[in-house]
């Protein structure tokens, strides 16, 4: 699957602590393998009527994705502090 991530959210991921920036690293390498659906990843879950998927990559810190082109794109919407998170 082909994984979006703008240069906003790549700006974002500089600003992580680098224990969060490898795991955003292995989220994205999870959703080019795996698809949008990942329940194995921390407070996976889909949003309601919508195509946003989110998780925890740690306690402070989560990502948020849609899935623009069913079963072929994915682009990452969010990455940042859990309390800014836009769900």
């Amino acid at each position: 699957m082909n994984v979006i991530t703008k240069p906003k959210i790549l700006k974002a991921v500089r600003l992580m602590p680098q224990k969060e920036q490898v795991l955003f690293a292995k989220l994205v390498r999870d959703l080019h393998e795996k698809g949008s659906v990942l329940p194995n990843w921390p407070n996976y879950k889909k949003l309601v009527n919508t195509n946003t998927h989110h998780c925890h990559l740690s306690y402070h810190w989560a990502a948020c994705w849609i899935e623009t082109i069913k079963g072929i794109e994915l682009e990452v919407t969010y990455v940042g502090s859990r309390e800014n998170a836009p769900y």
